[in-house]
């Protein structure tokens, strides 16, 4: 599985773009920004994006998305309860954040869904907090946490449909539950493990 990190934006959001090996299609998680950057690393991959995939609806996670839709022809998923982007979209310009419209979704997601393209599958953790609709994607070995994780650090909720007692509870029964060596890829900063943020994380600590 091809893994590969594109930091976007003014926010440095982590957008990834994965890919299966032999079938060369592929998803991109959270384009938040750069579209063109984003899409040229897609070309030296040599890969066929088949899904645009949100683990929220937040702006700075979506930014680019129009512009990869229109390039890439892309199904767009997103959890049901972040689907109205035009919310977060709206809630950017706080942040003098300025971005096309987003397109509608083509697939809503809800907890427990799988999603996949050819070779290549997630399963859908629901893990509100950050925002409603905010997820996380699970496979053998890894998990995309989106806002909800971070290395040494958890998301904010102080921002439109954050809730903190959502967030704490979402991160100790969705994740902290997984196995050890598990490797977190997050939505901002550096790659940790379920491990390490059990251990380590201050805003964790019993």
């Amino acid at each position: 599985m091809i893994i590969e990190k594109v930091v976007v934006g003014p926010f440095a959001t982590n957008c990834y773009i994965v890919g299966d090996e032999t079938s060369r299609e592929g998803i991109i998680i959270d384009p938040g920004d750069e579209a063109k950057r984003i899409l040229q690393r897609v070309g030296e991959l040599q890969l066929d994006i088949k899904l645009l995939l949100l683990t929220h609806g937040h702006i700075d996670h979506a930014g680019a998305l129009k512009e990869l839709k229109d390039a890439t022809g892309a199904a767009v998923a997103v959890h049901a309860d972040d689907a109205n982007f035009e919310r977060y979209r709206s809630a950017g310009l706080i942040f003098g954040l300025v971005y096309p419209h987003p397109p509608v979704p083509d697939r809503l997601l809800r907890d427990g869904d799988t999603v996949a393209v050819n070779g290549l599958w997630f399963e859908v953790l629901h893990t509100p907090g950050h925002t409603p609709g905010g997820i996380c994607l699970r496979r053998d070995g890894i998990v995309f946490s989106g806002d909800t994780l971070f290395n040494g650090s958890v998301g904010r909720t102080d921002l439109i449909g954050g809730n903190q007692d959502q967030l704490m509870a979402s991160i100790r029964k969705r994740l902290l539950v997984l196995d050890d060596d598990i490797v977190v890829h997050p939505g901002h900063g550096d790659d940790t493990t379920i491990a390490a943020e059990r251990r380590d994380n201050p805003f964790l600590a019993d």
